[in-house]
């Protein structure tokens, strides 16, 4: 069986991420006799300099893209229609603020080496986009990391360390280096890019083309 090597560049914050891997993780489903995958998220900040309160999406979104109220309500209901069909919930209603990931991206570098980096992710795309949480908030960081198997003691280690919150902003710069200027982006065993939240169907026929390359 082929095994493919997956690092995604993503941030917490960005909905088509999530939308992404999911559409990703049904795709492997569906190929799960043909090839195998290792998944490794990385760090990207879609907004770097947000302060700590955050910030209003609408006027967010309003002053970074110049979307009036309708548009604004339109991508929203895009979001949820494509949401609904890769098993993704964007809940419009419990979330009305955008938020600075950094330390997310933190806690995610930790969980890497924990092999619980995927789980994490997942739970923090809940915490944002279902739930509505402040995932800048170190309490709420603290509750997604526990609801996964981490401690207190080693959440706070992680969020204190300022020599790691130096190693995410060099790899995030790495990445934006080699062009990546958007997310998500699915590198596959370091040669092939996907880019987007691509439909299930798209990443099914990627991976099997990417596989015949690499055989």
């Amino acid at each position: 069986m082929k095994t493919l090597q997956i690092d995604i560049v993503s941030d917490v914050v960005c909905p088509w991420c999530a939308v992404g891997y999911a559409n990703l993780s049904s795709a492997l489903s569906q190929l799960n006799n043909e090839l195998d995958a290792k998944v490794q998220w990385h760090p990207f900040q879609l907004n770097p300099y947000m302060p700590k309160e955050g910030q209003a999406i609408d006027e967010h979104l309003a002053e970074k893209y110049g979307l009036d109220e309708q548009q604004l309500r339109q991508n929203q209901q895009r979001l949820m229609d494509v949401g609904k069909q890769a098993g993704v919930t964007f809940n419009f209603d419990q979330r009305s603020r955008i938020f600075n990931t950094l330390d997310c991206h933190m806690l995610l570098d930790f969980a890497a080496s924990q092999d619980k980096q995927t789980e994490l992710k997942q739970a923090l795309f809940q915490a944002y986009f279902t739930d509505g949480k402040d995932i800048s908030d170190h309490a709420v960081l603290l509750e997604v990391a526990q609801s996964v198997g981490f401690d207190e003691q080693q959440i706070q280690s992680v969020l204190a360390d300022e020599a790691l919150r130096n190693k995410v902003k060099e790899e995030e710069n790495k990445y934006k280096s080699m062009g990546i200027n958007s997310v998500p982006a699915f590198i596959i065993n370091n040669q092939y890019l996907i880019s987007g939240g691509q439909p299930v169907e798209s990443f099914v026929q990627a991976l099997q083309d990417i596989a015949a390359k690499e055989a």
